[in-house]
């Protein structure tokens, strides 16, 4: 039984990169895999993705460009206030400016570099360097 899609997902990204795999299929697909995945496709870290309906919960297939050294989820997700991104960063990423963490707000799923410029707090969701 599967009790957290998106770590599954993330965990599954990780290790066929680090299989070096060019190709991975992510399920059961969701709508918030759906935007952590358009969140990494814009910051670099995986290239195109598609939706497959399996007549199911159906399926990501994601291209993957050897960009990922680690990626996971945030369990438990904290809520982040807009003051507070710096103490999480020191916690998930290896340096400063070095990878992002992905974040839900009321404005939608985003970084936490975006978040910042909008000036909003969230719930962390994952990270990726």
């Amino acid at each position: 039984m599967l009790m957290d899609p998106l770590a599954n997902a993330l965990s599954v990204i990780e290790n066929y990169e680090r299989a070096r795999k060019r190709e991975v299929v992510i399920s059961p697909a969701s709508k918030l895999i759906g935007q952590v995945l358009r969140v990494m496709q814009q910051e670099g870290y995986i290239g195109e993705f598609e939706f497959v309906d399996d007549g199911k919960a159906g399926k990501f297939r994601v291209q993957l460009m050897g960009k990922i050294n680690e990626c996971g989820a945030i369990k438990p997700r904290h809520a982040v206030k807009r003051e507070e991104f710096e103490k999480w960063e020191k916690r998930y990423l290896p340096a400063a400016g070095f990878g992002i963490l992905v974040l839900s707000t009321p404005k939608g799923v985003m970084t936490h570099k975006q978040a910042k410029e909008e000036g909003i707090g969230g719930r962390l969701l994952a990270y990726v360097f």
